[in-house]
């Protein structure tokens, strides 16, 4: 499986000047990739056009092996008028309804199922939202900051769970941590200026599979070339 981008032209509606100019980008293999860069450099413009949400782009997006790429964020809502628990019952396919018993242990939201959508806290409401979307049929899935106001040590959780469960499906996590991106992801896209249309470079992450922190050189190593990147 593999996403390519492919001379990717963007402007914004009304703007004077394309948000990114013939922009190439690369992914493949399964695994948990990255997107990173500083805000407002256009990461979710850009996960948003990979996913197809987002059109009226020039240059191509090309998806071989990925069928079905969804992209979800941190700020989506779940519908108000039922619980949480019968929403996922509503959206679940039957042949995934088998997984979700392991998402709601991981996730810690198995007390939420009979609460309202309005009744969770922030990072509550994140984690119902993520397991909505973990629970469907998927080939890709793009997190644009689905695990912001979710703790440390869940997140972690979270992480090695998705790697354990889907290991033939790919991720890409789109996050301002750059300890996570460095210690968890395989692939890391960084998305850097300088001036007015920014580009993307390509480098590595340790791709950790279990919870025992990585050598601390190692570790440090690696952060200073993701935020040195160039």
């Amino acid at each position: 499986m593999r996403l390519v981008c492919d001379g990717l032209t963007y402007r914004y509606p009304g703007a004077d000047h394309d948000l990114f100019s013939r922009l190439q980008a690369d992914i493949e293999g399964p695994g948990f990739h990255a997107l990173f860069g500083p805000s407002g450099v256009g990461k979710t413009t850009l996960a948003r056009l990979m996913a197809g949400t987002l059109t009226g782009n020039a240059g191509g997006i090309s998806a071989i092996g990925l069928e079905r790429i969804l992209y979800t964020y941190n700020m989506e809502r779940l519908p108000g008028w039922c619980s949480v628990g019968k929403h996922l019952d509503d959206v679940t396919p039957s042949a995934r309804v088998g997984d979700m018993s392991p998402l709601l242990d991981t996730f810690g939201i198995r007390e939420c199922l009979k609460a309202h959508f309005s009744q969770l806290s922030l990072g509550q409401r994140n984690r119902a939202n993520l397991v909505r979307y973990l629970l469907q049929e998927f080939d890709m899935l793009i997190m644009d900051e689905s695990l912001a106001n979710v703790d440390e040590r869940t997140r972690q959780e979270i992480i090695l769970k998705l790697k354990q469960m889907f290991p033939s499906k790919s991720f890409l996590y789109i996050s301002h941590n750059v300890v996570e991106v460095a210690r968890f992801c395989r692939q890391i896209l960084v998305l850097r200026g300088p001036g007015k249309s920014p580009r993307l470079v390509k480098t590595r992450g340790l791709d950790c599979r279990n919870s025992a922190r990585p050598e601390t050189g190692r570790l440090n190593r690696t952060m200073l070339e993701i935020m040195n990147v160039s």
